[in-house]
């Protein structure tokens, strides 16, 4: 019996197995599932998080780090990217809770390299710069970022674009323009992003291996390495860890292990008021405007997805009634999402080396089991 046919038996197996956990979540599933996906040639590297009723009660590393690399485990550092954008979004609303800063002031009042059509930086708000209602272009200059441009320089010429619609009436995704963020938090707390996440968030959480800079990352042997799928082939990228998105931390540098991921999707949820208050989630996880754009593209592949939106920084998804909050996260050959349901202080954090979207799937797999809905092949694994 070949490879191919002995996996596609073992994941029917799988998909008939009863659910043995007296918990909601039914992890021996989960693992044979992950199991399953890690056997498919596209895949290298994947650890996962899983945060039920407020506790951590999965934590697991498959795969390797490269080929001929260490084992993939619980400490193995992979990046965020930009799930990046969820920390600086309730950094944000922490800071106006402490009474620092005012998500409706003008960025105009803190003195940012950021400009945009039309003077819109004197109109545009914080609140509109985390939820990327500026009215510029979706991904504006990003490729001037990849080659080499400093951010700085970027969000000076950005009033040169063509006005996509009106400050704060539309949403258009960008990454550079998001990054001002830290600039308003150097000039309103005296601290750069990496050592503000470190003093705010990091240490107080116990995120030991959580850093923003690209030499955080790769400190430490056991980081994963980038890898592209393509035309039946897995490669490693051959110049390795691209750099330029450390550049704008806040909206795609962060990397940590998973435990540490894990760590702070609890603290998204309400188990770590001294860091993020109740009252600094609820503004962070609240939507400020309607995504249409992504609500047809998940709901393409999710259909229990109603509606999508956005609020600072963070996706929040009508799911079969529920209200999922969380963020994708993809920079080249290396992807990651986590998504959580606030009310039921459950969800899911993951990260994986390689380019493929296959892996999403798992965090609908994992809420339908806290919902007690009926297995899914979200992840499409007898495709």
């Amino acid at each position: 019996m070949n490879i191919a046919l002995r996996s596609i038996l073992f994941l029917v197996l799988v998909l008939c197995l009863p659910f043995t956990s007296h918990a909601a979540i039914d992890y021996e599933y989960l693992d044979a599932r992950i199991e399953v996906l890690m056997r498919r040639d596209d895949m290298m590297g994947l650890s996962i998080a899983v945060v039920e009723d407020g506790e951590i009660r999965f934590v697991k590393g498959y795969g390797y780090t490269a080929e001929n690399g260490q084992r993939v485990d619980e400490n193995t550092r992979f990046r965020w990217a930009s799930v990046s954008k969820g920390l600086a979004g309730s950094l944000a609303a922490q800071l106006e809770q402490e009474g620092r800063l005012s998500l409706d002031a003008h960025i105009v009042d803190f003195g940012t390299s950021l400009r945009l059509p039309g003077f819109g930086e004197n109109y545009a708000t914080v609140r509109d710069l985390l939820s990327h209602k500026l009215g510029i272009q979706t991904r504006a200059f990003n490729s001037l970022l990849e080659r080499g441009s400093e951010p700085k320089d970027i969000r000076a010429s950005l009033a040169s674009l063509k006005p996509a619609c009106p400050v704060s009436d539309c949403h258009k995704y960008q990454n550079v323009a998001f990054d001002t963020i830290s600039e308003i938090f150097e000039r309103v707390t005296g601290e750069d992003f990496e050592h503000l996440a470190q003093h705010k968030v990091f240490g107080p959480l116990g995120m030991t291996s959580a850093t923003t800079t690209y030499e955080g990352l790769t400190s430490t042997s056991n980081y994963a390495r980038p890898h592209s799928w393509s035309i039946g082939q897995k490669r490693l990228y051959p110049d390795g860890v691209t750099l330029p998105y450390f550049k704008i931390a806040s909206a795609a540098g962060v990397s940590s292990s998973i435990t540490d991921m894990g760590r702070f999707l609890q603290a998204q949820i309400g188990a770590h008021p001294a860091v993020f208050h109740p009252e600094a989630l609820r503004r962070a996880q609240e939507p400020q405007v309607r995504t249409l754009g992504t609500e047809l593209k998940v709901q393409s592949s999710f259909e229990h997805i109603s509606k999508a939106e956005y609020g600072l920084g963070w996706r929040i998804y009508d799911y079969n009634g529920h209200k999922l909050v969380g963020h994708e996260g993809m920079v080249r050959g290396s992807r990651a999402f986590i998504l959580f349901d606030p009310q039921e202080r459950s969800g899911l954090a993951v990260m994986w080396n390689s380019n493929v979207t296959r892996p999403a799937g798992l965090q609908f797999e994992v809420m339908d089991m806290v919902y007690g809905l009926p297995k899914r092949d979200w992840m499409r694994l007898l495709d």
